[in-house]
């Protein structure tokens, strides 16, 4: 039996073969050999010899004599079945059988359950099995107990290098969704490191008409082959959608239905998506619940653009907008990041994570060095001495320096003219009118005035202006209906800074429209007489030819 064990790869076969030898050798009518499920719950019949046949039999672990065999992990002799308050008659019912002696010997190792051996009634003179047997059986069942046990192990060997080659195959077909490294001046890099065999992490650039650029970054929630599979379809998804639908909002809206549509598990995808015109260094971005893209100017200073909109994959409700949130944003000479939270909360060589913070100083110290080289420095940062990550790595860079000093002719003369020129736009952002969305117009409106050179008071009075201007859209013009669309669009003009506040409520008549005596003590018309007090200039365009009503809101700067 022994060299049964040794020669044969066939457990199930060599089991059978050893219970034939066990049943003759011990002189027994009948052998059946028992193993545990998975669960530990059931014990089933893989074999049997002898007068009955019970292959395929299942019964609860702890019922039968057997079921007491495998509890107990000790083998005994019943003498008499018929008054063992544990014997299960059934099977003597179903197979015509009487059932006089047992015995049972539980195969384990270790105080590892795997099961039992059981033999019925002795043939010969003597009808019992004597404890000579019973330490026979053991012995036996101990053996097989080791066959069963190594089989198995060598079986989940078997698997794992299964599961290992078909991640290493997986983790290829990731590597070739990437976009091939372009080199030269092309304005766009991006790395993907992938804390396992297969990544969550992606992101993707492509060429479109007129000399732009499409580009997305994004995570998907989890690990493994689940993550991976998600990876694959979003990123395919918008590619392939990408070649013709050049708006970064309404595509993520066609890419969340059909992740809704189909995710399982709970699945959801973090994803910033984008355009880039190098012809004028405007970038139009979407993002939806992912890290805030940092844009790195060339005065040094760092702008985060963070999210206004859920995960694709969470709901398909996107309100009466019916796309994600976009906001344009003018690179003018310096380097968008986008990035996973891999990075961010990666692990260093200290054990510390790098943080927002921590990026922004390793971008600003390698600021003049090639964008590819930029990215890869980032990437060193997390190459920790046990060799592991904690999450993927991935960024992606869009640089418009090249393509500045092109526009610009590269001189510094250029360079002056440029920021003075007289009409340049900074921004322009279509939200819905919520409260909720004034913290990002809050924020872009302090960024652009910071940038351009004004000091913390008129930062700070500007802000207010221009959100005084909104919240009276919100609850004036469309009386607090939260559908409603307003347009805010910054533009430098002849050393001003120009809001342009949009919305689409009938038109207002201005003259109703004027500040009050501030000695008039009543509500309303204090707003008013604020954004008059601070900015230079207020007042209604035109009524546009699809309606609405446009603000528009001068502070001169220089």
């Amino acid at each position: 039996m022994g060299q049964d064990f040794a020669a044969s790869r066939d457990i199930e076969e060599t089991l059978k073969r050893a219970l034939v030898r066990i049943t003759q050798y011990l002189n027994a009518e009948s052998g059946a050999l028992f193993l545990l499920d998975e669960t530990q719950g059931m014990l089933t019949c893989t074999s049997c010899f002898g007068v009955t046949e019970i292959t395929g039999l299942r019964l609860p672990s702890d019922q039968g004599v057997v079921g007491r065999a495998v509890q107990n992990n000790a083998g005994e002799i019943v003498e008499s079945a018929a008054s063992d308050p544990d014997w299960y008659d059934v099977i003597d019912q179903e197979t015509g059988t009487t059932t006089q002696s047992i015995l049972c010997a539980p195969i384990s190792i270790q105080d590892q359950r795997v099961g039992a051996i059981e033999l019925i009634n002795k043939k010969g003179g003597d009808p019992q099995f004597t404890a000579n047997d019973l330490r026979i059986l053991e012995t036996m069942a101990a053996s097989a107990g080791l066959a069963i046990l190594n089989a198995r192990m060598a079986e989940a060997l078997v698997e794992q290098e299964r599961v290992r080659r078909e991640l290493e195959l997986a983790g290829e077909i990731q590597r070739n969704l990437l976009p091939e490294p372009r080199g030269g001046d092309f304005p766009i890099e991006g790395v993907n490191v992938a804390a396992r065999l297969v990544s969550g992490d992606f992101y993707d650039f492509f060429e479109l008409p007129h000399g732009r650029i499409g580009f997305s970054v994004g995570d998907v929630s989890g690990k493994g082959l689940n993550a991976a599979l998600m990876m694959a379809k979003t990123a395919s998804l918008y590619r392939c959608l990408g070649k013709t639908n050049h708006h970064p909002g309404s595509l993520l809206a066609r890419i969340n239905a059909e992740i809704c549509e189909t995710a399982t598990r709970g699945m959801f995808v973090t994803m910033v998506g984008g355009v880039y015109d190098p012809a004028s260094g405007w970038v139009r971005l979407a993002n939806a619940g992912h890290e805030p893209p940092l844009l790195h100017g060339r005065d040094g200073s760092f702008t985060a653009f963070g999210a206004e909109a859920p995960p694709l994959g969470i709901s398909t409700q996107l309100g009466a907008s019916g796309h994600f949130q976009e906001v344009e944003i003018h690179l003018d000479g310096g380097t968008l990041y986008v990035f996973t939270d891999g990075v961010t909360e990666g692990y260093l060589e200290s054990g510390a994570t790098l943080q927002v913070s921590g990026l922004e100083r390793v971008i600003a110290k390698r600021r003049t060095l090639p964008l590819a080289d930029r990215i890869g420095a980032i990437v060193k940062l997390f190459n920790s001495s046990d060799g592991g990550l904690r999450d993927d790595v991935t960024i992606l860079a869009v640089d418009d320096g090249a393509a500045a000093r092109e526009r610009d002719g590269g001189s510094e003369a250029a360079l002056a003219s440029q920021a003075k020129r007289r009409d340049e736009r900074l921004f322009r952002i279509d939200v819905t009118a919520r409260p909720g969305r004034l913290r990002l117009l809050r924020t872009l409106v302090s960024e652009v005035a910071t940038n351009n050179g004004c000091n913390e008071d008129v930062v700070r009075d500007l802000t207010l202006a221009v959100d005084e201007a909104c919240q009276n859209v919100i609850r004036h013009a469309y009386g607090g209906d939260e559908t409603g669309r307003m347009v805010l669009e910054a533009r430098m003009q002849a050393g001003c800074l120009v809001f342009y506040l949009r919305d689409f409520a009938p038109p207002v008549d201005p003259s109703q429209v004027c500040p009050r005596d501030l000695e008039d003590v009543r509500p309303g018309g204090l707003g008013t007489h604020l954004m008059q007090t601070i900015l230079d200039e207020v007042e209604f365009m035109p009524p546009p030819e699809d309606g609405g009503n446009i603000l528009k809101m001068v502070k001169r700067i220089s």
